[in-house]
C-alpha cells in the first residue's frame, strides 16, 4: 500500500520527528532541497519562484545549493518584500549571505519570453487550502503558459494537498518533488494529473507517517501448493442471470473461473439456462430451484436482473440489481459481505439524492463503512474500498475510461467472489479483483475493449 497524506497527517509525522525524534526542522528542510535539486538536469539555468511560507524556505535553500554548486541560479518572488518567518527567514538570510538577491515583475509573462532552464515552484506548499488569488494566480498562469519544463516543490502551488479536486488555478508542473510521502493530491485525478512525474524525496521523518487512505499496490497471492486439486480453490455460486440478461452470469463466471476458483455453479432462471451452459462449458449452469447448494464457499447473487438475494449464511458478494434501495446499511453490517455498486447504485443504496464527486465520495465511503464489518467496493474511476472493520480507505490506480462499457462490474463481482473462495479475507478479495481487473483493461485499447477480453488477460497478469 502506498499511503497518501492529509496535510494534517503530514504536519503530525514532521512534528514526531522534531518533537519526537529531535531532529530539526531544518535539517528537513535542507534534506527536503538536496533531493529536489538532484532531480534537475545539472547543465541548465534555474528559475526559482519563491512563496512567503516554507515552500518558499524549500525553494530558497535550494537556490543556495544550487549557486554553490556553481549553477546559473535566478530568484523571483510574486510578493514585494515578503515577511519570512521560521526557517524561510533563516533560508532568506542564508541565500542574502551568498549575494543572492530576489527580484519581481509586475508582468510576469512578459519576462518569462528571456527564461531558460528549468522552473522551480516554490511558491506555496502543504499550507495550501483555498484557491489562489492576487499576484499569485498572474504568476501561475503565466508559468503555465510559458511552456518551460516545471520542477514543483512536494506539490504544484495552487493545489491542496488533502484533497483529489482542484480549488481553482494551479501550476501543470512537468516533474513533481513529493517530500517525505505522498499526499492526497498526489494520488487522486483530478490533482493528480498536474504533479507530472513524480519523485518521493526521503526525509529524515524516523517512522512511517500514518494515513487513513491508502493506494493499492500490486497484490501478493499466495503460492498454489504442487499438489493442490480443484477443491483447493474453493467453490464459487453465482446466483445471475434472466431472460435477456444471460450475458451478466457468463462474465461473473469468467471473472470467478480467471482468477482461479476450482469450481463455480451458476443458478439461474430456467429459461436462459442452455444459453448460459452453451457458453461456459468450464461451469455447472443449473436452473434455479429455491436454494444455495450446501458445498458453496462463496456466494454472490444480482448480475443479470436477479434482485432477491437467498438465504445464505456464509460469504457473500451482492451486485447490480441485487443492490436493492435503501439496503446498504443491512449489507455494512452483515461480516462476511461485500457490495460492489458503481455511483449511482451506492446513491440508491444509502438514498442520497445523487452520485459524488471524487472527495465527496471518500467522505460517504468512510461514513457508511465506519466500524462495519462488511466490505463496500465503490466502482468507478479509482474505485475505494472500504469497510470490513478496519478505519482506512483503499483507492485502486488501475483502469481507465474504456472500462465504462457493459459487463465490466459484472466481470469484477465475479473476480472478488473468485478470490474470496480462495481464502483471501473479503476486503483483501475485493482489492486484489479491483486490481487486476483495472490492470488487464491497463493492457487494452482506451475504447471498444470487451470484458471478455479483460477476462483472457488474466492468467497471465496472474503468472505474473
Amino acid at each position: 500500500m502506498i499511503p497518501l497524506l492529509t496535510a494534517d497527517e503530514m504536519r503530525a509525522a514532521e512534528r514526531q520527528a522534531i518533537e519526537g525524534w529531535g531532529i530539526p526542522s531544518l535539517i528537513l528542510q535542507e534534506h527536503a532541497a538536496l533531493g529536489a535539486l538532484a532531480l534537475l538536469p545539472p547543465d541548465e539555468p534555474l528559475q526559482i519562484l519563491v512563496g512567503p511560507g516554507n515552500n518558499g524556505g524549500d525553494a530558497l535553500a535550494l537556490a543556495r545549493l544550487a549557486r554553490l554548486q556553481g549553477r546559473e541560479v535566478t530568484v523571483w518572488s510574486p510578493f514585494p518584500q515578503p515577511e519570512w518567518r521560521g526557517d524561510a527567514a533563516i533560508q532568506a538570510r542564508l541565500w542574502k549571505g551568498l549575494g543572492g538577491v530576489m527580484q519581481d515583475a509586475a508582468e510576469p509573462a512578459q519576462v518569462m519570453r528571456s527564461w531558460r532552464g528549468w522552473v522551480v515552484d516554490g511558491l506555496f506548499g502543504l499550507g495550501t487550502s483555498r484557491p489562489l488569488e492576487g499576484p499569485a494566480t498572474l504568476w501561475v498562469r503565466a508559468l503555465n503558459a510559458s511552456g518551460l519544463p516545471i520542477l514543483a516543490l512536494d506539490l504544484p502551488s495552487g493545489l491542496d494537498p488533502s484533497t483529489a479536486e482542484l480549488p481553482g488555478e494551479a501550476v501543470r508542473a512537468t516533474r513533481t518533488a513529493c517530500f517525505g510521502a505522498r499526499k492526497v493530491c498526489h494520488g487522486l485525478l483530478p490533482a493528480r494529473a498536474l504533479c507530472g512525474e513524480i519523485t518521493v524525496i526521503p526525509i529524515p521523518l524516523g517512522q512511517t507517517p500514518q494515513a487513513t487512505l491508502q493506494m493499492l499496490e500490486r497484490p501478493t497471492l499466495p503460492p498454489r501448493d504442487w499438489n493442490a486439486h480443484k477443491g483447493t480453490f474453493g467453490h464459487v455460486v453465482i446466483r445471475a442471470g434472466s431472460l435477456g440478461m444471460s450475458g451478466a452470469a457468463v462474465l461473473a463466471a469468467l471473472g470467478a473461473l480467471r482468477v482461479g476458483a476450482g469450481l463455480v455453479t451458476v443458478l439461474t432462471e430456467p429459461e436462459v439456462r442452455a444459453e448460459i451452459a452453451a457458453q461456459l462449458p468450464e461451469a455447472m449452469v443449473r436452473a434455479w430451484q429455491g436454494s444455495v447448494p450446501v458445498e458453496a464457499d462463496v456466494l454472490l447473487v444480482g448480475p443479470g436482473g436477479i434482485t432477491q438475494v437467498p438465504d445464505w449464511d456464509g460469504p457473500l458478494v451482492v451486485d447490480a440489481s441485487a443492490l436493492r434501495a435503501g439496503e446498504g446499511k443491512r449489507w455494512m453490517e452483515r461480516p462476511g459481505t461485500a457490495i460492489t455498486p458503481h455511483p449511482g447504485e451506492f446513491a440508491r443504496l444509502f438514498q442520497l439524492s445523487r452520485p459524488l464527486l471524487m472527495d465527496e465520495r471518500l467522505a460517504q465511503a468512510r461514513k457508511v463503512s465506519a466500524g462495519q464489518p462488511g466490505v463496500l467496493v465503490l466502482k468507478g474511476a479509482q474505485s475505494v474500498i472500504a469497510g470490513g472493520a478496519r478505519e482506512e480507505l483503499w483507492i485502486n490506480p488501475t483502469g481507465h475510461p474504456g472500462m465504462a462499457t457493459g459487463g465490466s462490474g459484472d466481470l469484477l463481482a465475479g473476480m472478488v467472489a473468485g478470490f474470496r473462495a480462495q481464502g483471501l479475507p473479503m476486503r483483501e478479495a475485493a482489492a486484489a479483483a479491483t486490481w487486476f481487473h483495472g490492470a488487464a483493461a491497463d493492457r487494452l485499447p482506451g475504447a471498444g475493449l470487451l470484458p471478455r477480453d479483460m477476462a483472457g488477460l488474466l492468467p497471465e497478469l496472474l503468472r505474473a
